[in-house]
């Protein structure tokens, strides 16, 4: 029997969960809830099923993010495909299944947003080995949360009739209703929530797709066709790609399909669409709040305060979302939370760089965050990690100078080569070749003073880079 391929979704930006979750480093990289991201999370809960190393499909720009947070769980083998750009979930899954199928047409495919929250891991996986049986006799079989609210947010889907335990004939999809709509639909027990997850074989999948869509199967295959090994990613030919339609799979497919199965679940779930879904899942206090990082209340009920950086307070107040991250402080109403996307609109439209980018922002060797800036200088906290480099590069309008406050630095500066630990510092001048390496066990973290008369990053002159920039 084949093993199952989970394939994780990385796109979307969760703009609702600004200003922690930014375009930069959107919600599935972050840990919101508890010490690994969701994107970890969403791997980790799968341990104890039959499973091949996943696919993951991301986006370009966080490819070296998805890389170090499956390292960091011990997965070594993951396929991880690099989307030109987001064309929707019905092509994303085209291109898993064409890497999949290529070994093995039969190989069974679990798709998987990865920025989904689950209280009971283990009932997942109980839906998942009851739905194999059905997706190995050619049924596309998504998998529907059991509503516990009459919620607008969310689509549903009607089950129809029962083919084995909690498996049903997917009857029909629907789209977000209204109020009174959705309560019929819980009210009636013949309705559960669409969460986005399905599991079927790869071949299988791609005939249906081909059969309700060919111009997304076309473009997908001669995308992958002319794709590119790049280190340990796949990136299809972006031109081929940009060609295809942008449809999710609801609409591309499972709309459509005689095959479709539904199987029910009850698991505790939650997609972290807003603010509130952590204020629901969270733990609270006497007074039903739930806080997050350095935060003391008075007199405060209902709400969700998350600190970042520095302390926050809060006194005499109720039902509020307060999140405070280093560059940016959000504060609204807990029942009106989906309209956080429309502050990030404004942001977007003013040009402000909080919008799609961190204070602290991540390269694949470290990351690094300015802590003052100025008329001719600025100073920049800088963390490498264990086993990473800088590229070789210079800049024509600053120089720098770095002290190191932790761990082993090898510096190329010019002509020389040298090992500074803590306390110890160089100076690099304008123009000068130079390359910052962590060849120890634990992170380098280094102070840098920048002058000049020009501090941008598009002032970066590289010789050579490991990472192919």
């Amino acid at each position: 029997m084949s093993q199952i391929v989970p394939v994780l979704l990385c796109g979307g930006v969760g703009s609702r969960l600004w200003p922690v979750s930014r375009q930069g480093r959107p919600k599935q990289y972050l840990n919101l809830i508890g010490e690994d991201s969701m994107l970890q999370q969403t791997l980790t809960r799968l341990q104890g099923l039959d499973q091949a190393p996943p696919i993951i499909v991301c986006n370009d720009e966080h490819r070296f993010l998805v890389a170090e947070q499956t390292r960091q769980i011990g997965i070594e083998s993951a396929t991880i495909i690099l989307e030109p750009e987001g064309r929707n979930t019905a092509p994303a899954i085209a291109l898993a299944a064409l890497v999949a199928s290529a070994t093995d047409p039969n190989s069974v495919l679990l798709v998987l947003p990865a920025d989904h929250y689950i209280g009971r891991p283990e009932q997942l996986r109980a839906a998942i080995n009851e739905a194999l049986g059905v997706a190995l006799n050619n049924k596309l079989v998504t998998f529907g949360l059991v509503p516990t609210r009459a919620e607008t947010g969310y689509g549903y889907i009607k089950c129809g009739e029962t083919l084995s335990g909690n498996v049903a004939v997917l009857d029909q999809f629907v789209e977000k209703p209204n109020a009174a709509t959705a309560k019929g639909y819980v009210d009636s027990g013949e309705y559960v929530w669409n969460s986005g997850m399905f599991l079927f074989k790869a071949g299988h999948f791609l005939d249906a797709l081909t059969e309700f869509q060919p111009a997304i199967t076309a473009a997908c295959r001669v995308a992958m066709t002319n794709s590119e090994n790049d280190m340990d990613f796949i990136r299809p030919d972006s031109t081929a790609f940009a060609a295809c339609p942008s449809e999710s799979i609801d609409y591309a497919v499972m709309e459509h399909t005689a095959d479709g199965a539904v199987v029910s679940l009850d698991c505790d779930w939650s997609d972290i669409g807003a603010w509130s879904a952590l204020w629901d899942t969270g733990g609270k206090d006497g007074a039903g709040n739930v806080t997050h990082g350095d935060v003391v209340l008075d007199n405060t009920h209902n709400s969700y305060v998350r600190s970042q950086s520095r302390l926050v307070t809060a006194s005499g107040v109720r039902d509020l979302v307060v999140v405070e991250t280093a560059d940016a402080v959000m504060v609204a109403d807990r029942h009106s939370v989906q309209d956080v996307k429309n502050i990030v609109n404004a942001l977007k439209n003013a040009e402000r760089s909080e919008a799609d980018t961190h204070h602290r922002v991540y390269r694949p060797w470290g990351s690094y965050e300015s802590l003052v800036a100025g008329e001719g200088f600025q100073v920049k906290r800088i963390i490498v990690n264990p086993g990473q480099q800088l590229s070789l590069q210079m800049h024509h309008h600053r120089a720098e100078h770095w002290v190191v406050v932790r761990g082993t630095a090898e510096v190329i500066n010019g002509d020389q080569t040298l090992t500074l630990v803590k306390d110890q510092s160089t100076y690099v001048p304008v123009a000068t070749k130079h390359r910052l390496s962590n060849a120890g066990t634990v992170p380098l973290e280094l102070i840098e003073v920048q002058t000049g008369t020009y501090f941008g990053e598009d002032d970066i002159v590289r010789f050579d880079d490991a990472y192919g920039r």
